[in-house]
C-alpha cells in the first residue's frame, strides 16, 4: 500500500514533465534519466532526495532533506556546512565543490578517481587542488540512517527488556512488542544458535540477535520511499562481513586449523591441492556473505525503480504512453515491493544462519575428529 500511494504521488508530480512546451524558452527539454534516478537512490548521498517537481519554465527543483557536511583537511583544518550549499552540486561553496556525473564529464576527471557526490577543494584559481587532502566524514544518508535504526533498536530491546525484568512476559503473557518479537528470538534461539553451536549457544546469541536484528530493521527501514538502502551497501556489509569474520578466527581452535593445514586421512599429493582451497575459503566465507547481503538488496531496489520508471519513460513519448503503462507497473511494482518485504526476513535469516554454521565449524573443528557434526548446511553452503 505504501509503495502504491507513493507512486501514484510521484506519478502525478512528475506527469507535468510530459506536458512541458518543446522548449519555447529553454530550448530542448531533457528527457527522463532512468540511470541518474537509479543510481541516485541506491548510492550514498548528502541530502535525502524525496522527489522533483518540474516547474511550468520546465525547470528541475528537487525536494530533500540536506544533511550536514563535515570536511577535515591539515591545510584548511575543520569545516562543517549543510550541504544545501550546494544546491545539488550545482554551486560550490567555502572553496569546495560537489561532483556530479555531468561535472566529471565537464571537467575531464578521471572516473576511477573521481565519483559523483564526492566533495574536492578548490584552489585560488577555482580549479580542483589535488594538493589538498580531504578526509570527509560527513553524515551522508546512510550515516543517518544507520544511527537512526541503532536508537529505534536500542530503544525497543531495552524497553521490552524492562517489562522482563518486572515481571511481564515471565509471570504472565508477554504483551505488544514482547508478544512481536519473543517468537522471532526464540526461533533464532531454536533454529540458528543451538543447532550449530550445540553447548555453546549462550556465548553467541546476544551477537546472532544483535546481527539478526540490526539487519532485518535496516532492510525495512530500506523499504520506506525516499529513505536510504542501507544494506544495499557494500561498506555496510563488508563491515558485517569483517566483524563476523573476527568472531570466527577467534572462536576457532587446533583442530580447526589442523583441518585446513594438514587434513587426516588424506594423501601427500591430495594434500597440496586442498590445502591451498581450504585456506581461501577461511576468507570467501566472510566474503559471501558480504556479496549476498548486498547483491540481494540492492537488486530488489534496482528493480522497483526501474518499473516505476517505466511509467515516465513511456510518458517522454507520449502523455497516454505513460498513464497507459501506469497499471501495469504499478501492479508489478507491488509485487515486487511484497517480494523485498519476504526477502528482508530471509536475508537477516540466511546471514544469521551461515554465521552460526561457520563459527559451530570453527568451534567443532574438523567433523572426523568429532565423529558426527551437528550443521544442517555443509561446508559449500557458502556457495548457494
Amino acid at each position: 500500500m505504501l509503495v502504491a500511494v507513493f507512486s501514484l504521488f510521484s506519478l502525478c508530480i512528475f506527469n507535468s514533465s510530459f506536458a512541458q512546451p518543446g522548449g519555447e524558452n529553454k530550448g530542448e527539454k531533457k528527457g527522463f534519466n532512468a540511470k541518474e534516478i537509479i543510481f541516485g537512490h541506491v548510492l550514498n548521498n548528502h541530502d535525502f532526495h524525496l522527489l522533483d517537481i518540474i516547474g511550468e519554465d520546465g525547470e528541475k527543483k528537487p525536494v530533500s532533506l540536506p544533511l550536514p557536511v563535515i570536511l577535515y583537511s591539515s591545510q584548511r583544518g575543520l569545516e562543517v556546512f549543510s550541504s544545501a550549499h550546494f544546491h545539488h552540486g550545482e554551486q560550490n561553496y567555502r572553496d569546495y565543490m560537489m561532483l556530479t556525473d555531468e561535472k566529471i564529464a565537464e571537467l575531464h576527471l578521471n572516473p576511477t578517481q573521481y565519483n559523483a557526490q564526492d566533495i574536492v577543494a578548490l584552489g585560488a584559481d577555482g580549479k580542483i587542488d589535488p594538493s589538498i587532502r580531504i578526509y570527509d566524514i560527513s553524515l551522508t544518508r546512510n550515516v543517518v540512517q544507520m544511527l537512526l535504526v541503532l536508537i529505534v533498536f536500542t530503544w525497543v530491546m531495552l524497553s521490552i527488556a524492562k517489562k522482563y525484568r518486572s515481571g511481564q512476559g515471565v509471570s504472565s503473557a508477554p504483551k505488544g512488542a514482547q508478544s512481536l518479537l519473543e517468537p522471532v528470538i526464540v526461533f533464532v534461539r531454536d533454529e540458528v544458535a543451538k543447532p550449530n553451536l550445540g553447548e555453546s549457544q549462550g556465548k553467541y546469541l546476544p551477537f546472532l540477535l544483535t546481527v539478526f536484528f540490526f539487519i532485518l530493521i535496516n532492510n525495512i527501514f530500506g523499504l520506506i520511499p525516499g529513505s536510504a538502502n542501507v544494506t544495499g551497501n557494500i561498506a555496510f556489509t563488508a563491515v558485517l562481513g569483517i566483524i563476523s569474520f573476527v568472531v570466527i578466527l577467534f572462536s576457532s581452535n587446533k583442530h580447526y586449523w589442523q583441518h585446513i593445514f594438514n587434513p587426516r586421512g588424506v594423501p601427500f599429493g591430495v594434500k597440496l591441492i586442498l590445502v591451498p582451497v581450504e585456506f581461501i575459503s577461511v576468507f570467501i566465507k566472510p566474503f559471501a556473505l558480504i556479496i549476498r547481503l548486498f547483491a540481494n538488496m540492492v537488486a530488489g531496489h534496482i528493480i522497483i525503480i526501474c518499473l516505476i520508471s517505466l511509467i515516465f519513460i513511456f510518458g517522454n513519448m507520449s502523455s497516454a504512453a505513460g498513464w497507459g503503462t501506469a497499471p501495469f507497473s504499478l501492479a508489478f511494482t507491488i509485487f515486487i515491493y511484497l517480494i523485498e518485504v519476504l526477502v528482508a526476513f530471509l536475508q537477516a535469516f540466511i546471514f544469521t544462519m551461515l554465521t552460526a554454521v561457520f563459527i559451530g565449524q570453527a568451534i567443532e573443528g574438523a567433523h572426523d575428529s568429532h565423529g558426527d557434526g551437528h550443521h544442517d548446511l555443509p561446508d559449500d553452503a557458502v556457495m548457494i
